[in-house]
C-alpha cells in the first residue's frame, strides 16, 4: 500500500463514517447487545480488564468500555476501527499484514469515564491505547468540521499505527530514530530530540511539547498531525493546536516532507 493510498483509506474514513442513533441503558449485570447491525457488544471477562464490564471485537481486536461509558460511543469506535482496517467495507481488511501484527500483539483500545478507570493492570504482552467518553463525538458528515473534534479519530489511528504499522513497516513506520517516520519527524522539529526543548527550533514546524511524550510516542504523534493535516481534519482547530505545528493545510511544509520522505 502506497502513503497516497494510506491517505486515502484515511480521507474515506472521514467522509463515510457510521455511528449509531440510540443509547441503552446500562443495568447492573445486564450487557445489551446494542442497536449496531454490525457489532455486538458482549460481556467482558477477559484477564486484566476487570474495571471493563463489556467489549466490542472488531476484526479480532477488542475495545473495551466501563460502565459509565456510552454504548453509543463504544459501537461509535468499533465502527471506526472497522472503517480504518476495512475501508471498502467489504468485509476484507485492507491491509492483512497491519491486522496480523495488531492481532500479534494482541492490540485493545479501552474507553473511560473517569481517570481513575485507567488504573488497571493489563498482560504485559498486550499493546493498547485510550479514548474518554467525554472527547468522543459521533456526528454526521456535515458536523466534521464544525463540530467539536471527535477524538476516537486520533486514539484508534494511533492504535493501528502503533500496534499495526509500526511493527508491518518499520524502516517506514518505525518509531526509534532512523526509521523513515522518525527521520522525517526529526525535520520537522529542527533536530533530533530525546527530550523536549525549550524552546523549539525557530525552524521547526512540529513543536509537540507533551513532557510525557517520549521519542517514540512523538513519532505517533507527528504520523497523526501530518495525516490529519493533510486531508484538512484540523481546519478548524488553528487555536486549540497552533502550538504544536504551524501548518494547517496540504500546501505546507506537511505535505512536502511527509510526500517526499515516507513511502512504502
Amino acid at each position: 500500500m502506497s502513503i497516497k493510498n494510506s491517505y486515502t483509506l484515511i480521507l474515506g474514513l472521514l467522509l463515510s463514517l457510521c455511528s449509531c442513533k440510540k443509547n441503552n441503558t446500562i443495568q447492573p449485570g445486564v450487557i445489551p447487545s446494542g442497536n449496531d447491525p454490525n457489532f455486538e457488544i458482549v460481556a467482558n471477562v477477559d484477564e486484566g480488564f476487570s474495571g471493563f464490564n463489556r467489549k466490542v471485537v472488531v476484526f479480532g481486536i477488542d475495545l473495551y468500555a466501563v460502565p459509565a461509558v456510552a454504548d453509543l460511543k463504544l459501537l461509535h469506535a468499533a465502527n471506526v476501527m472497522a472503517q480504518y482496517l476495512d475501508n471498502n467495507e467489504d468485509g476484507t481488511v485492507d491491509n492483512i499484514l497491519v491486522l496480523d501484527h495488531m492481532l500479534a500483539n494482541k492490540a485493545f483500545l479501552v474507553l473511560w469515564k473517569q481517570e481513575d478507570d485507567l488504573d488497571f493492570d493489563p498482560p504485559q504482552d498486550r499493546l493498547g491505547q485510550d479514548l474518554g467518553n467525554d472527547e468522543t463525538f459521533p456526528m454526521s458528515v456535515a458536523e466534521l468540521k464544525t463540530g467539536p473534534f471527535d477524538a476516537s479519530l486520533e486514539e484508534v489511528l494511533h492504535l493501528v499505527n502503533y500496534a499495526g504499522h509500526s511493527f508491518a513497516y518499520p524502516k517506514v513506520f518505525g518509531l526509534n530514530p532512523g526509521s523513515e517516520l522518525a527521520n522525517a519527524m526529526d525535520i520537522a522539529r529542527g533536530g533530533q530530540f530525546f527530550n523536549i526543548p525549550d524552546p523549539y527550533p525557530i525552524n521547526a514546524w512540529y513543536s509537540y511539547d507533551d513532557e510525557t511524550c517520549e521519542y517514540d510516542c512523538q513519532s505517533i504523534e507527528y504520523l497523526y498531525w501530518a495525516i490529519t493535516s493533510l486531508l484538512g481534519a484540523q481546519e478548524n482547530r488553528l487555536n486549540v493546536i497552533a502550538k504544536h505545528r504551524k501548518a494547517k493545510t496540504p500546501k505546507l511544509c506537511w505535505s512536502l516532507r511527509i510526500q517526499q520522505s515516507i513511502t512504502y
